[in-house]
């Protein structure tokens, strides 16, 4: 059985990451530019039924660093994208645990009302099955617009609740049955974080599949999306701009390019945008309030974006 990895890791310098412009070595820092807003991210809080492990968000139950996001605020930026024609074709949302947001529902229908894809990241435990029936009512009035990401870290139960907790497996099982079971567009988030390899994971989320008669590719990448683990304190190479060549990799293949996300913080007026996924709390990478704001250059300046993005190849797009 795999265990979760528990090898000595190199630390992070502390003089790395530190200067927008140049990396520790003194080269030019690679940048990002937004080429289009493909997909546009909500962060609908950091609240969650769970504790994770290694949640790189910090959610839980009494972290609400970033709170709800309310119907009309997410409105305002959804209005943005039709007055600016930016041509997003996904709104996206994760957490936190999305379906805890009271306002969910009602943000799900105007983006869906609008004609956007939603993609909906999720544990599909008790706080998506509350909300079942609105959920299908959707569901049911904008068939095929509707993408629930379910995360199940690993195809096992043991290393799952490693990461989740006692008693996380069955619940997320169950959701995820309902979900395939009603129709909906699912796939899966798993964690990279045993000593198994892209293959030898995929080769066991397909047993799993077919143990519980779940009609998912495990083998399409689109349709289970295996996210390396981000560890701000593991050492890890800063990017400059002569990487992109020496690494085969462009700048628009990174997720900076193509997405934005709305965040709000505890004790703030307005939302903001910052660049990713990945970069909610940091207030250096903050872009505006708007999203013509965020149109600009980001420097890859933390350690998420050479690790996840520029050297593991992800994204959250999938």
């Amino acid at each position: 059985m795999p265990a979760l990895d528990t090898i000595p890791v190199k630390t992070l310098p502390a003089e790395k990451f530190r200067d927008p412009r140049f990396t520790l070595k003194g080269e030019p820092r690679a940048t990002v530019g937004l080429k289009r807003l493909d997909t546009l991210w909500f962060l609908t809080g950091t609240l969650c039924n769970l504790t994770c492990e290694n949640c790189y968000i910090e959610s839980s139950p009494s972290n609400d660093r970033l709170v709800y996001l309310s119907t009309g605020e997410v409105a305002v930026y959804l209005d943005e994208i039709a007055t600016e024609q930016l041509g997003t074709r996904t709104i996206a949302f994760t957490g936190g645990e999305p379906f805890m947001n009271p306002d969910l529902i009602p943000i799900l229908e105007d983006c869906l009302a609008r004609d956007f894809d939603v993609l909906v990241l999720t544990n599909a435990m008790r706080p998506m099955m509350k909300l079942s029936e609105e959920l299908l009512a959707l569901q049911h009035r904008h068939p095929g617009k509707i993408t629930v990401r379910v995360s199940i870290d690993h195809y096992t139960r043991e290393v799952h609740q490693q990461e989740r907790g006692p008693r996380s497996w069955e619940p997320a099982v169950k959701g995820l049955h309902w979900l395939v079971s009603q129709g909906f567009t699912v796939d899966i988030a798993g964690r990279l974080f045993s000593d198994e390899t892209d293959a030898q994971m995929r080769d066991g989320y397909a047993r799993f599949f077919r143990e519980e008669h779940i009609a998912l590719d495990a083998h399409d990448p689109a349709t289970l999306v295996l996210f390396p683990e981000m560890d701000e304190k593991e050492d890890v190479p800063e990017i400059s701009t002569g990487c992109w060549s020496i690494l085969g990799v462009s700048p628009d293949a990174q997720m900076c390019a193509t997405s934005r996300m709305v965040v709000k913080r505890k004790g703030e007026a307005k939302p903001v945008v910052v660049p990713c996924t990945l970069l909610p709390y940091q207030k250096d990478f903050e872009l505006g309030h708007s999203l013509k704001s965020s149109f600009q250059e980001v420097p890859l300046n933390h350690p998420h974006c050479a690790r996840f993005c520029v050297l593991g190849g992800a994204s959250c797009a999938g």
